[in-house]
């Protein structure tokens, strides 16, 4: 049986606060899954920030969905396995840059991925994010350069991604398990390719951006 279904103007789960508690229970889970060597300490120290940065069931329960003891969690119904933003091909350019030069740059919202992206980051950072992004093709590539910089690459659930890239004398991570992929037939690749030298590029896979909520709608008094 499912769960039943808001009353309109009821705030769905996920948009509700967590407490102290639902926090403190989260790092429990997370203490004890590195005990038994299911996270390093870079994973444990990572996973804690994020506990106790979260503010809603939706910010919380992706941390320990991949651990065996997640179910000690108030479970949330299952997400549908088809994509979480429809997926858009259309004309765009066929290749773009950008850069931050002491400075920084980011692409975000609704915007067109050009089959080719150049992202340079040289002592500045660079953002980019494909959550709401729509496609130029279905496989577009992101050479990504960071020297003494920063380039984060965020990609939606339903995206395929695929890390190339190499670090000197610093990191090109590619996305942990915490947030798997939801595929479908027309899911668009992204391929990261690049270097990182003295800097990082970081790939992060994360849920479909909200909409922001009021004061008013936090307090159910819309």
């Amino acid at each position: 049986m499912g769960l039943p279904e808001p009353h309109p103007g009821q705030p769905r789960r996920a948009d509700l606060r967590v407490s102290d508690a639902d926090r403190h229970a989260v790092a429990d889970i997370l203490r004890e899954a590195a005990g038994e060597g299911r996270l390093d300490i870079d994973e444990l120290e990572e996973r804690l920030e994020e506990t106790y940065r979260a503010k809603t069931y939706a910010d919380l329960e992706p941390i320990t969905q991949d651990l065996p003891v997640a179910g000690q969690l108030p479970a949330a119904p299952p997400a549908p396995a088809t994509s979480a933003v429809p997926v858009v091909y259309g004309q765009g350019e066929a290749s773009d840059s950008a850069s931050a030069f002491l400075s920084s740059v980011e692409r975000k919202g609704v915007w067109m991925v050009p089959q080719h992206l150049s992202v340079n980051a040289v002592l500045g950072d660079a953002t980019i994010d494909l959550r709401e992004a729509h496609y130029a093709a279905r496989e577009v590539v992101i050479n990504a350069t960071s020297i003494l910089g920063s380039v984060k690459v965020t990609v939606p659930p339903h995206v395929h991604v695929i890390v190339e890239g190499n670090g000197v004398l610093g990191d090109f991570k590619e996305p942990s398990a915490k947030v798997p992929e939801v595929l479908s037939a027309d899911s668009p690749v992204v391929r990261v390719r690049g270097v990182a030298v003295l800097g990082d590029v970081t790939v992060k896979r994360r849920g479909p951006r909200g909409p922001k909520r009021t004061l008013k709608q936090h307090l159910g008094l819309e």
